[in-house]
C-alpha cells in the first residue's frame, strides 16, 4: 500500500492576529479553541480524487474509503488509476458515477489533454472554472482543492454545509442567508481559509 503523502495546513500569527482583529465572536472562538490543524494532501490528483470521494458523503465515511483505496488500487497517481475498471474503483464504496469521473479524470491526464499543474498558474475563480469544466465537478469540490491542496489563503465556501453550520453555531443563528454568508466571507477575508478551518472543527464539536 503506498500512502498518500500529507501535510498541515500552513498559516500562524499574522492569519490568527488578522482574524481575531476582524471579527470579534470568531476571535473568541479562536482563542477557545486554540491550533487547529486541518491536514491537506499537496499532490493535485491524488487531492482531486480525494475531493470527488467526499463529495455528499460524510467526514467519516470518507476516511473509510480513502484507506481502502489506497489499499486497493495502489499509488494515487494518474498513470495507474487510468488502467483500472470502473467496476474495481467502484468496488472500494463509492458510486458508480464518481468512479466514472475518477477514471476519466485520470485518463484524461494520462493523454495529455490535462494539466493539473496548469492550475498553479491560475486566479482562484479560473481553478474554480477549469475544474468545473471536467464532468463531475463542481465549485464545491474545486473549493475544497483550493483549500485541501493548493493552500490558497481566502476561500469560505458556500457550497459547504459544514462550514454553513459552523457560521450558524458561531454567531447563534438559526437560518443563514447568502447576504449574511458573503458579510462574514469578507470579514475574514484575506484570510478566509484558516476562518474555514476553524469553522469546520466548531460544527464538528
Amino acid at each position: 500500500m503506498q500512502t498518500v503523502i500529507t501535510k498541515n495546513f500552513d498559516y500562524g500569527e499574522k492569519e490568527i492576529h488578522y482574524l481575531k482583529n476582524a471579527d470579534a465572536v470568531l476571535g473568541a472562538a479562536i482563542s477557545q479553541m486554540g491550533r487547529v490543524e486541518r491536514v491537506i494532501i499537496p499532490d493535485l490528483f491524488a487531492a482531486l480524487v480525494h475531493a470527488i470521494v467526499g463529495q455528499l458523503i460524510s467526514a467519516k465515511a470518507v476516511e473509510t474509503i480513502w484507506a481502502r483505496m489506497q489499499e486497493k488500487l495502489g499509488a494515487m497517481t494518474p498513470q495507474n488509476i487510468a488502467i483500472q475498471a470502473a467496476e474495481h474503483i467502484q468496488s472500494c464504496g463509492i458510486t458508480m458515477k464518481k468512479a466514472v469521473c475518477i477514471l476519466n479524470i485520470a485518463q484524461t491526464i494520462e493523454q495529455g489533454l490535462l494539466d493539473l499543474q496548469e492550475l498553479y498558474e491560475l486566479s482562484d475563480p479560473q481553478v474554480i472554472q477549469k475544474l468545473s469544466s471536467l464532468q463531475g465537478i463542481g465549485p464545491w469540490t474545486a473549493e475544497m482543492m483550493l483549500i485541501n491542496c493548493m493552500e490558497r489563503p481566502d476561500v469560505v465556501s458556500w457550497g459547504d454545509i459544514a462550514i454553513r453550520r459552523g457560521m450558524m453555531k458561531l454567531y447563534n443563528l438559526d437560518t443563514l442567508t447568502r447576504k449574511q454568508f458573503e458579510e462574514y466571507r469578507r470579514a475574514y477575508s484575506p484570510y478566509g481559509s484558516v476562518a474555514s478551518i476553524y469553522l469546520w472543527s466548531i460544527s464538528f464539536r
